[in-house]
């Protein structure tokens, strides 16, 4: 493998990243470029402007970078920081992790309280006095414990001090309890939650989602008549809209007991919240299936039943499609039997805006082939993308796809399956499309992993520097080498190694050795999250001293990532006296506390048994630019964040706003104005 930057003489390479601070960073802005920033004032900014800079430049605050940031001083990196709670900037996994290792090499950690919640997720939790630790617990449980995905042992750590806190494991959970508890009861059972006090409702709406025992935890806790919105039988509109997305999870069998103008005024609400992209498709059918089966035995629904197949509730109509209630009158059989195909053909947008169940689902592509034996034309697939999961690869190989927004509208949908993906994005090659960055940005970067090699192959080296920062991690390992392979061909004539890593990370979970190694000696301090997506089987080659020089100051968060099953593999390669050397703790590793599994597309080490594991503008710093001798405790938010922060030619990465879900939540169930929004539910349209 040719590498460009190996060229370079060591000491250019190295310099770069061992100048001090602003030399660094002013170095660093040579390939910096953030057409969509706002001009800085000549003269610098004072205080009061540079709030205002950063509120209309937070953008580049989502691009922040450890590796300058690691030359900051003491005040400097606290000011950083205060600017990333304070503009709520939404940072990812590798980037929490080693600032949280900053911040804690500096003696900054207490300050928590002034820190984003989701960086306290990733801090030393021995250094956490008891004195404190009440309040560093509730802030850090306002954060996203998605995040440490691949830190299982830290999450495990944070709930144990969580309970610490609490003076130890005890139930029932009280409302104080819960109060500090915040987004740590989602990963508790079933038990903690149903004797709980009511108002964990509020812990719950903080769940990405409910699994089946938290669901029957909740479905009886609103069933004993203890919450705030009563017993079934009491519930209003109001108290069922302010359980926000938990509604969705109420079992049919309560369904039965609510009173039936009430049960279907909220059924006009989630369908107008689904047609409105304020609730998932997801999340929407899962109401409407468990509230039509509450009202299968009506007698209304058994005389349906009794009529088979013709049409007794009256022909479709357009009027019909755009009344609220349409799936409680028509089931799937009358939508069969009373839908015509010229009524289909004149109102599919409309139709499809229902959270249709899947059986009628099936229905309509049934009467869509008829309407369309050749095919469905282009126009109409910008209408399915709800359906695009029940189509063959044969039947997608009909379709003609002539437009990248298509591609964009059927595959950013998270109903098209993953292996649909080869078969869309073929039909568009196959019409002279090309795949560009900005359409890898458009459909999601998981969709990378689904391309086949051979699309891979023929993307041009350029785009990927306009790909952004893809999340290429449950790729398969096939993948994962193409994919570095195509990013080491785009970005290997980059003469800073420091903004060759920021560039290559993504996507060095397919990256040899030989790279590793390189990395390793370029003491670039990987993230521990890039870290645990590296190939397993690369990783396991690599010895204790080449691991310790990898992560360099970042080292310590093995410990937090011990119990993932790529550090587990590496471990069980070398012997325990090495890993004592290096302050990894060789005793059994524990269980996840967790529902959800580590982000690896990997199977545990015993189960390896292969290799293939498949499957801007320039900154100018003439006039206008502010003066290097300028106060950066100051002017932070301003010059500082300009020159560390400013967008690299990778691109904007798309980021996923989250929203509080159906409704905004009520005072009644918002004990906590500091809460991120984000934390909620993720907004997806129907």
């Amino acid at each position: 493998m040719s590498r460009t930057l190996r060229r370079l003489p060591m000491g250019s390479r190295m310099g770069t990243l061992a100048s001090p601070g602003l030399a660094l960073l002013l170095s660093l802005t040579a390939h910096c470029s953030g057409p969509q920033t706002k001009d800085l004032p000549k003269g610098g900014l004072n205080a009061s402007e540079a709030n205002t800079w950063v509120r209309d430049n937070t953008s580049l605050l989502q691009n922040f970078w450890c590796l300058p940031a690691s030359q900051l001083p003491r005040e400097q990196l606290s000011s950083l920081i205060r600017s990333l709670a304070s503009q709520r900037v939404a940072l990812k996994a590798w980037q929490l992790s080693c600032l949280a290792n900053l911040a804690a090499r500096l003696g900054l950690q207490d300050d928590f309280q002034f820190h984003p919640p989701n960086l306290l997720l990733f801090y030393n939790l021995s250094q956490v006095g008891d004195t404190n630790c009440r309040a560093f617990i509730h802030r850090a449980a306002q954060g996203d414990t998605e995040l440490l995905a691949n830190l299982p042992n830290q999450r495990v750590a944070l709930q144990r001090t969580a309970l610490a806190c609490l003076g130890g494991p005890h139930l029932p959970l009280s409302a104080s309890d819960l109060w500090l508890l915040g987004v740590l009861v989602c990963d508790m059972e079933a038990p903690q939650i149903v004797t709980a006090d009511p108002s964990v409702l509020k812990n719950l709406l903080r769940c990405p989602g409910l699994t089946v025992m938290q669901t029957a935890a909740l479905n009886t806790l609103l069933a004993n008549g203890k919450t705030q919105i009563g017993p079934p039988g009491s519930w209003n509109l109001e108290g069922l809209q302010a359980l926000g997305p938990l509604a969705t999870y109420i079992s049919p069998h309560l369904w039965e007991k609510v009173q039936e103008a009430v049960g279907l005024d909220f059924f006009r609400s989630v369908v107008a919240a689904c047609r409105a992209g304020q609730l998932s498709r997801h999340d929407a059918r899962r109401f409407v299936t468990n509230f039509l089966e509450s009202k299968a035995n009506s007698v209304s629904s058994r005389s349906k039943r009794r009529t088979g197949r013709s049409c007794v509730r009256g022909n479709i109509t357009a009027a019909t499609l755009h009344d609220d209630l349409f799936l409680v009158h028509y089931d799937c059989t009358q939508l069969e039997s009373c839908l015509g195909t010229r009524v289909l053909r004149a109102n599919l947008d409309p139709l499809l805006q229902h959270p249709l169940p899947a059986e009628c689902q099936h229905v309509v592509k049934t009467k869509l082939a008829q309407i369309y034996p050749h095919g469905i034309p282009e126009d109409q697939l910008h209408l399915i993308p709800s359906l695009v999961y029940l189509y063959s690869l044969a039947e997608i190989g009909q379709w003609n796809i002539t437009s990248g927004d298509t591609v964009m509208i059927l595959l950013a949908s998270d109903a098209a399956l993953d292996n649909q993906t080869e078969a869309v994005l073929q039909r568009f090659l196959d019409h002279n499309g090309k795949v560009t960055g900005a359409l890898l940005v458009a459909i999601g970067s998981s969709r990378l992993c689904w391309m086949s090699i051979e699309q891979i192959q023929i993307i041009q080296p350029s785009e990927f520097r306009l790909a952004g920062a893809p999340d290429v991690s449950p790729c398969p390992q096939s993948r994962k080498d193409v994919l570095f392979a195509k990013a080491h061909e785009a970005f290997r004539n980059t003469s800073n190694v420091g903004e060759y890593y920021y560039l290559i990370r993504p996507y060095l979970g397919g990256a040899p050795l030989e790279e590793l190694q390189y990395l390793a000696q370029a003491n670039i301090s990987m993230d521990i999250d890039t870290f645990t997506n590296l190939n397993p089987l690369t990783l396991k080659s690599m010895g204790v001293d080449s691991v310790r020089s990898l992560l360099g100051q970042n080292v310590g968060d093995l410990q937090k990532a011990r119990n993932h099953p790529n550090v587990i593999l590496w471990m069980h390669s070398h012997n325990m006296s090495d890993l004592s050397e290096m302050g990894l703790d060789t005793s059994p590793t524990l269980p996840y506390v967790t529902n959800r599994p580590p982000n690896t597309a990997y199977p545990p080490s015993s189960l390896i048994q292969s290799s293939d594991l498949s499957g801007n503008d320039g900154v100018s710093h003439a006039s206008g630019s502010p003066p290097v001798h300028l106060s950066l405790a100051v002017a932070l938010p301003s010059s500082l964040l300009w020159l560390l922060l400013c967008q690299l030619p990778s691109g904007q990465m798309a980021t996923a706003h989250r929203t509080l879900g159906l409704w905004p939540l009520p005072m009644a169930l918002t004990h906590d104005s500091q809460t991120p929004e984000h934390q909620i539910q993720e907004n997806w349209s129907c």
